[in-house]
């Protein structure tokens, strides 16, 4: 009886330990869970099988987060991930899918990296994703195992590191060849001198009769002609010798008009649009001279038979989340002069080395390719910056940035702080045929809440929204693009989706598009490039607009 109640008392106990274990376990599985879902979340990479047997995907919690599919474990306690629903997200899914194919059949391996547009709210992200097989004693195929990670962060991180490394390279060829011409220009000035000297020494001592005197004549002309040619070299290597003026840039460019107007001849009409209270600038005006006179030359080459040259000015701040998203800008006050003609335009080759001396796409003999560079290299040496904007067929437009010049309490004065802008819900049709650019303006506009319907080109916007189903509430566009330009895609649109607000942008200026007939002034327009803040702003009051 005791003994029976002896071996009664042990089993309960083992019991109750063993209850106590498995309770310990369950606990400890539940926090590992835990851990691995949170370690999953954070690293933003999850992981996914897929069962040849049953011709299955699963997916963990964050490879459903991921895709943007919502994941309800009543209705889906097994994980399964609907493989119709994720082959609409991934817009290239017939390399995906051969991808996987040939892991399948050819063990070949199988490391993607491809953009995934989230069905919750179609943001556009860019994933990697690496997978091999796994197999049985036999070699039998058991299942692929695979990994899934959201790399956008790391993607943008890759192609801002690679923007500023390439303009790092530019910086220094540029820097190496003003180097080289500054010295060279150094060297051949000083052999002018000798030959002006010597020059203007004979033609006093030959009388103008004697034939000797003409060929004298000849050669002081060249030689001063080639004293120009050096002083363009030294202006590009930043080593010309300037004596900066505070200046008001509109009365500088006003006592220039005349001068500039005989320069590009009757056939070209300038017009001079000069902004109100244009900040002071401190440079050497004769650089003014030499700035606006090269550009007039290459706009009046680039211009057959009649035409137009518009010079803008402006005040413009950059602030450090404009110039987070443009490298190489630095921020502070600038006042902007744009330069425009409706010349024969560039393609982007051409615009990759206009600045660099010597080249030139005129004839030979027509040029000396000094131009641009001269350009360049005063903006450089007075702490400014340039961009171009052009397309073959549609002109040409200079954006030059002149530092302001301030006293030291002007300098000190901060911008007003940015009013938070309320988020969007709104749908956009986003049309660009700038790849770089048409996926910036799409993260900015999503991380504001828009859904963005994107195109790289007209005939492919119009097939979109088509496509879509439901109303686009904002056409955001360029102007000048391949196929027609943007005003003619509104128009387009418009008779579909009558209620549509439209915003152009360009990096042409507002005025030169005006001009063109592209669009009408007082319509919605945006520079470019713009701020984060700027675009919303105007986004926002586009579709606030009655």
């Amino acid at each position: 009886m005791v003994h029976n109640l002896r071996e009664t008392m042990i089993s309960r106990d083992l019991l109750i330990a063993e209850a106590a274990e498995r309770e310990q376990a369950e606990r400890d599985l539940r926090i590992n869970n835990q851990r691995w879902k949170q370690a999953q979340t954070v690293a933003k990479i999850g992981n996914w099988e897929f069962s040849p047997r049953t011709n299955t995907f699963w997916g963990s919690e964050e490879a459903f987060r991921i895709y943007g599919i919502e994941l309800d474990p009543e209705k889906n306690p097994d994980q399964l991930l609907p493989i119709e629903l994720v082959e609409t997200c991934i817009p290239e899914r017939e390399r995906v899918h051969q991808a996987l194919v040939d892991l399948i059949q050819k063990n070949k391996p199988y490391n993607l990296e491809y953009d995934v547009i989230r069905t919750i709210n179609d943001i556009r992200i860019t994933v990697n994703s690496i997978a091999e097989r796994v197999t049985a004693e036999d070699g039998t195929l058991v299942r692929i195992s695979g990994t899934i990670q959201d790399i956008t962060a790391r993607r943008q991180e890759r192609h801002r590191r690679e923007d500023l490394q390439a303009q790092l390279n530019q910086a220094q060829k540029m820097e190496s060849v003003g180097r080289l011409a500054g010295g060279i220009a150094h060297d051949f000035n000083n052999m002018l001198g000798v030959i002006l000297g010597h020059t203007e020494m004979a033609l006093g001592q030959v009388n103008p009769d004697e034939p000797l005197f003409e060929g004298l004549l000849e050669i002081q002309s060249a030689a001063t002609r080639s004293k120009d040619l050096t002083q363009q070299m030294l202006a590009f290597a930043r080593k010309q010798t300037i004596t900066p003026l505070v200046l008001d840039l509109n009365e500088t460019v006003e006592n220039m008009l005349k001068m500039l107007r005989r320069l590009i001849g009757e056939d070209i009409h300038l017009a001079w649009l000069p902004g109100s209270g244009v900040w002071p600038v401190k440079l050497d005006p004769s650089q003014i001279d030499q700035l606006l006179a090269n550009l007039c030359v290459n706009a009046r080459d680039a211009i057959e038979g009649v035409g137009k040259v518009i010079i803008e000015t402006e005040n413009i701040t950059f602030d450090q989340a404009y110039c987070d998203i443009n490298p190489g800008i630095v921020p502070g006050s600038y006042i902007l002069l744009a330069f425009s003609d409706d010349g024969c335009g560039m393609d982007a080759e051409t615009q990759k080395m206009i600045f660099e001396p010597f080249f030139t796409t005129k004839d030979e003999g027509a040029g000396t390719g000094l131009g641009l560079a001269t350009v360049y290299g005063i903006v450089k040496q007075n702490n400014g910056f340039i961009n171009v904007y052009s397309e073959p067929g549609d002109g040409t437009t200079f954006k030059i940035y002149l530092p302001r010049h301030a006293d030291e309490k002007e300098q000190k004065q901060t911008a007003a702080p940015e009013v938070p802008l309320a988020r969007g819900a709104e749908t956009i049709l986003l049309v660009e045929d700038e790849p770089s650019i048409l996926k910036l303006t799409t993260i900015i506009l999503e991380s504001q809440g828009y859904s963005v319907l994107t195109a790289s080109s007209p005939n492919e916007a119009l097939r979109k929204a088509g496509e879509h189903a439901g109303d686009i509430h904002l056409l955001l566009t360029d102007v000048i693009m391949p196929e027609m330009n943007g005003r003619k895609l509104a128009d387009e649109l418009l008779s579909t989706f009558p209620d549509m607000k439209r915003l152009f942008m360009s990096g042409y200026t507002a005025n030169v598009i005006a001009h063109r007939g592209v669009i009408d002034e007082g319509l919605n327009f945006i520079r470019k490039p713009f701020s984060r803040h700027d675009l919303l702003e105007i986004v926002q009051k586009t579709l606030n607009k009655v």
